[in-house]
C-alpha cells in the first residue's frame, strides 16, 4: 500500500518561491518519487525525480536550477522547492512513486509510476 498526499500549493507573483510537500505512507519499497506537473491543456511532465536510495536527483530542462528536489531523512516527506517561479510554472503539481525501475530510468515518463497524489494547485501572476 502506498499513499502519497501533497500540500503546499498557491498563489504567488513572478519571480516568486514556494515549497511544496508531499508525504509519503508506504508499507514497500519505493525506487523512486518524483514531481509532475499538469498545465490546463497540456500533457503531465516530470518535473524532477529523485532515486530514494542514495538520493541523487533529474530535472527538466525548464526548472533546471530554480526547482529542488529532496526527502526527509526518514524519507517520510518529499519536498520541491520552487525558486524564482514563472507564469509558465502554472499547474497542477503531484508527487508520484515508482515501486521499480533503474537509478534515474525513464523518470519523465509517467507510465513508470504506480502511485499518485491528489496534486496541488500552483498559480504564478505576472
Amino acid at each position: 500500500q502506498v499513499r502519497l498526499m501533497e500540500s503546499g500549493g498557491g498563489s504567488v507573483q513572478a519571480g516568486g518561491s514556494l515549497k511544496l510537500s508531499c508525504t509519503v505512507d508506504s508499507s514497500i519499497s519505493l525506487y523512486s518519487l518524483a514531481w509532475f506537473r499538469q498545465a490546463a491543456g497540456k500533457e503531465r511532465e516530470g518535473v524532477a525525480c529523485i532515486y530514494r536510495r542514495d538520493a541523487s536527483t533529474w530535472y527538466a530542462d525548464s526548472v533546471q536550477g530554480r526547482f529542488a528536489i529532496s526527502q526527509d531523512n526518514a524519507a517520510t516527506t518529499l519536498y520541491l522547492q520552487m525558486n524564482n517561479l514563472q507564469p509558465e510554472d502554472t499547474a497542477i503539481y503531484y508527487c508520484a512513486a515508482r515501486q521499480s525501475g533503474g537509478r534515474g530510468e525513464s523518470w519523465w515518463n509517467r507510465r513508470a509510476y504506480q502511485t499518485w497524489g491528489q496534486g496541488t494547485q500552483v498559480t504564478v501572476s505576472a
